[in-house]
């Protein structure tokens, strides 16, 4: 019975595998004449054993490939590899978890964003000074934000509520500059009729708004709304969570092939942040790089309870880590000085794993686990000024930055109970991020 199946797998790896391998039942094996020429390697009792097994795997390895993987795909032998040296001990029964993918959220996960915001929006009060519109605070732009987004929804609720953060924070500056620009142009006008502004007849007033329109610079917002975006960043990186940096240096060095990206709703990128964060992220992925997305995600989040989907962004995060993925491989795969370099059996047997690290239930967890990734929630002690879960629960004011509707805060509380039982780890400070990255690969 034992030469008769000996002789079938012999003729099986003849057929299948042109490398001295043979993949059988999702395993790595050394083909049958490899095998008898060293029975060190492999004994025919293992072998059988994996023959008899695999009608048995068939039904459900059939079911299984229905699923989408929840893992990240590992590379094959390369074809040149056609008589390896192989080790017992590089002879792996289960595919060894390594980590592939980890992603972060940026706001309130990283740092805070109250503080971050606050310190953005009194850059925004100086760089409007400084173009000449004095007089400003740093909450005027907040509530100019409240205001435009009220209007538009009361005029076109389906455009309200997709216009990003970036929209709403330009629409506000070209409006407190049209303001300015409107009452001197009235003050100038009043002083020349000498009369009082509230005097103005209707006529007069229109003709200086329409001049108002014209005469505030695109250039001069756009200067403005980057003195806030940069500002932003440079705050993000004094406001880091302390041990963030220590734990991304550590990370690194357990798994020295993982590639880092974030996933973020709004302007802020890792990248931009030179003396913390850049040197650690391998790419960025905004909502607001891609409309379409977006706007259907948000569509549906106004007009649906808990069934707006935010597979969009993650999955474009997930094709750009295979792209980076595949350039690093095929730089690895050449060698130093343009040679092939020789990949070792363990390094094709291993599963590659997508973490995702957030602090929203909704949009972290949820988004993330609908795309494939395991997932660790970031909840902090209060004094790390969090806002996500109590944004939701009503136990705090909503934050001063904050422009979503109750109604939205709403649909939000209920896509967050969906999510709360697929999260994977949960971790109170940042020192807890790398075993609770190590308990998910060591997971079967």
């Amino acid at each position: 019975m034992i030469n008769t199946v000996v002789e079938l797998l012999w003729i099986t790896s003849l057929l299948l595998s042109q490398t001295g391998f043979l993949s059988v039942n999702g395993f790595i094996l050394p083909s049958l004449p490899l095998a008898r020429t060293n029975p060190d390697l492999v004994s025919i009792a293992a072998v059988v054993k994996i023959w008899t097994r695999s009608n048995e795997d068939e039904d459900y390895n059939t079911n299984n490939n229905r699923r989408r993987r929840m893992t990240l795909s590992a590379t094959t032998p390369p074809a040149e590899m056609s008589s390896p040296t192989i080790s017992t001990s590089s002879l792996k029964l289960h595919r060894q978890k390594t980590l592939g993918l980890l992603t972060f959220d940026l706001d309130d996960t990283l740092y805070p964003i109250s503080p971050v915001i606050d310190e953005a929006n009194a850059a925004f009060a100086r760089a409007m000074a400084r173009f000449g519109y004095e007089g400003l605070t740093p909450m005027d732009i907040v509530e100019t934000g409240k205001l435009i987004r009220e209007e538009l929804a009361a005029e076109n609720p389906s455009h309200a509520v997709v216009l990003t953060h970036t929209e709403i924070r330009e629409l506000s500056i070209r409006r407190e500059m049209e303001n300015i620009m409107l009452a001197k142009k009235l003050q100038e006008t009043a002083d020349d009729w000498a009369t009082p502004v509230s005097d103005l007849a209707s006529i007069v007033v229109a003709n200086a708004k329409k001049w108002a329109r014209t005469a505030v610079s695109p250039s001069i917002v756009k200067a403005v709304l980057t003195a806030w975006e940069m500002e932003r960043h440079h705050a993000a990186e004094r406001h880091l969570y302390p041990e963030v940096l220590d734990v991304l240096s550590q990370i690194k060095e357990e798994h020295p092939d993982v590639i880092i990206g974030a996933v973020t709703d709004g302007r802020a990128n890792p990248m931009f942040m030179t003396f913390t964060l850049a040197p650690f992220f391998d790419f960025c992925m905004s909502w607001e790089d891609d409309q379409g997305g977006r706007s259907k995600f948000f569509t549906e989040l106004s007009s649906v309870e808990g069934n707006a989907e935010l597979s969009w962004i993650y999955n474009a995060a997930y094709e750009k880590y295979e792209q980076l993925r595949s350039a690093k491989d095929a730089i690895e795969a050449e060698g130093p000085h343009g040679k092939a370099s020789s990949t070792s059996l363990d390094s094709t047997s291993e599963e590659r794993v997508w973490i995702h690290v957030g602090d929203d239930l909704a949009y972290d967890v949820g988004g993330s686990a609908l795309c494939g990734a395991k997932t660790i929630l970031v909840e902090l002690a209060d004094k790390y000024k969090q806002t996500a879960r109590h944004r939701f629960d009503g136990s705090s004011p909503q934050p001063t930055w904050s422009t979503s509707s109750w109604e939205e805060l709403e649909k939000r509380r209920v896509m967050n109970e969906a999510a709360l039982p697929i999260v994977d780890q949960k971790i109170a400070f940042y020192g807890q991020l790398p075993e609770a990255i190590n308990t998910i690969l060591e997971k079967d």
